[in-house]
């Protein structure tokens, strides 16, 4: 039943292909080709994608990009835009098939006598020259460790995706045919062979552990022993993305999302409304010891977070939600749940991060950096690292926004990138060493400096001497400016006047000097928070201690002029201190009161410095005598 004609044109349609949301369609016409949306009177997009006639496309709903291939004898990448990505050299034959595997990973490419597996970034990893004439047309198997070809002289060729590649610290692993595998330890050049009774689909080797998946079962491995697996039985043999963190690991498949222990033991599997397993990718999902991160395909604006032990939704059940579209998410794998961090880039290639824990109050969304194109978090502390433009950048301590961001480009470590080509792609971060994929496909190691990294163990068991004593002897501002910010962070001033001493920071160690003096702890805690930019918790804190004068100077000091009369006339205290330090203000300026509100309060009052002067006294020594009092209180309890 005809239900609409979609595009009626003078040149014959080769090929067509949907749009990852079924809502677009792609043809071609001719040398063009067209992306028409189904809904009436939308725009249609349209560009010259070859020099000769387009034969076949294909659209992958993973990864969102389309693959073109022509009588040209090239084949091409493109995203969604119509933007080229890659773009081939030229074969001795017209393409004649294109085809992505089910998980956007790879592709293959059909010619005369010719059949080519290639990177999603287009570069190839193998050439087979079958003796079948064109092929013109590929087929993937749901698992995508198989394709069959349609070819010219009448037969149907096969051919099986080996020599697949997993590496991790000293150990190398190899899919050497299609139900072995080949581990290679190069410290000592110890080969072991593992054999599967099926065919394996998909691998993945990080934190000492190596899992595996075939179309039945799936095998744990840890590296310390190759010759006893946990094996467990799947319940759907199309396992599509493996993820692994320190504690466990994450199966996706056709149906559902579930995460397992390295011991086998199934621990949860969480769910949303409209969750489509079929197109989540390890851009669009993300795994620490305590949280699962995946974004909404329905809503690319938005993140779901959900609590790893139990698969609920996590704090108060609220998603992560961005103002714009997010491309790729990550998660930090050290520390405490409640201090979990998020890192993503966003359609603007912008970097965030924001914390996790959502109770209440909305979480801020930070910016880190501009025009970055891919990210990873270290896997034994939380080290940030990306590249941004043409620079490769390591955030050695990230939280540093959340503390003092004027010190975070101290924190950096920055170097040339250029050499990596276009696109590049971070693969791992692991120790100090850094993996980067090349445009050509071939990997480049970076190795960072490990100091940064004995610092966050230093500080992470509150060996704060240890960490002083560590930055005197690499003697780098990095060093010192990452410490001043942890020990900002964990509350521990002495060690964050030595750090901000060493980098220069005068007026901050003038002020966390100052704060010694301050007479309780709560309002050391509040000018703590302060420091940090705090501001609304800083006032909290004071005003539950009830100290009510510290909180709306803390205001009058920051020309928060609305918010101190408001505490003032809500606790019926100091209103005429604050019209006072106004009035002291504006005549500074030589300006007139034009604020109705202190115009009404100003009314009939004269303003006597002597006796505010006197009130501000009484309240220091009020506040002295309230500390020494507690302080006591608590000896007596000691002795008792």
């Amino acid at each position: 039943m005809l239900r609409s004609t979609l595009a009626q044109q003078g040149t014959p349609v080769y090929s067509v292909a949907w749009g990852p949301d079924s809502e677009k369609v792609l043809f071609t016409a001719g040398k063009q080709l067209i992306i028409k949306p189904l809904q009436p009177n939308a725009k249609v997009l349209q560009w010259k994608a070859h020099d000769g006639i387009i034969l076949k496309v294909d659209w992958n709903s993973v990864n969102d990009l389309i693959l073109s291939a022509g009588e040209d004898c090239k084949y091409k990448v493109w995203d969604s835009y119509g933007r080229l990505l890659y773009n081939s050299q030229p074969h001795e034959h017209p393409i004649t098939s294109v085809a992505w595997a089910p998980d956007g990973e790879l592709f293959a490419v059909g010619s005369f006598h010719t059949l080519r597996l290639c990177d999603k970034t287009g570069w190839s990893y193998a050439l087979e020259k079958p003796n079948t004439g064109s092929i013109f047309n590929i087929a993937w198997s749901i698992d995508g460790t198989q394709i069959a070809g349609a070819c010219g002289n009448g037969h149907v060729v096969f051919a099986h995706v080996v020599e697949q590649h997993w590496e991790w610290k000293n150990f190398q692993v190899t899919l050497t045919k299609r139900r072995t595998m080949q581990v290679r330890n190069v410290l000592n050049d110890a080969v072991d062979l593992l054999e599967f009774r099926d065919r394996v689909i998909k691998a993945s080797l990080n934190y000492a552990h190596l899992v595996v998946s075939t179309s039945l079962q799936c095998y744990v491995f840890s590296t310390k022993n190759w010759n006893t697996p946990i094996i467990f039985d799947l319940k759907e043999g199309t396992v599509s993305l493996i993820l692994q963190a320190e504690r466990h690991f994450l199966l996706v498949d056709g149906s559902s999302i579930y995460l397992y222990s390295y011991e086998g033991r199934f621990i949860s599997s969480p769910k949303f409304p409209g969750l489509r397993t079929d197109i989540l990718n390890a851009q669009t999902v993300s795994l620490s010891n305590d949280t699962i991160a995946i974004r909404d395909k329905a809503d690319e604006k938005i993140i779901f977070l959900f609590e790893a032990s139990t698969g609920k939704p996590l704090g108060d059940g609220k998603f992560l939600s961005h103002k714009i579209e997010i491309l790729e998410i990550a998660l930090d794998q050290k520390g405490l749940t409640n201090d979990r961090k998020i890192a993503f880039i966003d359609k603007n290639r912008d970097l965030c991060i924001t914390s996790v824990k959502r109770f209440g109050k909305e979480e801020q969304i930070i910016k880190l950096g501009t025009m970055v194109h891919t990210l990873a978090w270290n896997d034994t502390c939380n080290i940030l690292c990306g590249l941004q433009d043409t620079r490769f950048i390591v955030w050695y301590y990230p939280n540093t926004v959340y503390v003092d961001r004027d010190i975070l480009p101290k924190t950096l470590y920055e170097r040339d990138a250029s050499e990596f080509s276009k696109n590049p792609h971070i693969m791992s971060f692991v120790g100090n060493q850094v993996t980067i994929r090349r445009a050509d496909g071939s990997l480049v190691h970076i190795s960072i400096s490990p100091y940064p990294a004995i610092l966050h163990e230093y500080v992470s068991s509150s060996k704060w001497e240890d960490a002083v004593r560590l930055c005197r002897f690499v003697k780098e501002q990095t060093m010192w400016a990452c410490l001043a910010a942890m020990a900002v962070a964990n509350r521990d001033m002495t060690t964050a006047e030595i750090a901000y001493a060493a980098i220069g920071e005068i007026d901050k160690v003038q002020y966390i000097n100052s704060m010694k003096n301050l007479p309780s702890k709560e309002s050391k805690m509040a000018h703590i928070l302060l420091f940090s930019g705090n501001i609304q918790e800083a006032e909290i804190v004071l005003l539950q201690a009830g100290l009510v004068y510290q909180a709306i100077q803390i205001n009058i000091n920051l020309y928060n002029w609305e918010r101190a009369l408001e505490l003032a006339v809500k606790y019926k205290t100091h209103v005429d201190t604050v019209l006072a330090y106004r009035q002291k203000f504006l005549e500074t300026f030589g300006k007139q009161e034009t604020n109705k509100r202190f115009l009404h309060y100003a009314e009939g009052l004269q303003i006597d410095w002597e006796k505010i002067k006197a009130k501000i006294k009484m309240e220091i020594t009020k506040e002295q005598e309230q500390s020494s009092n507690s302080q006591s209180s608590k000896n007596m309890g000691l002795k008792l």
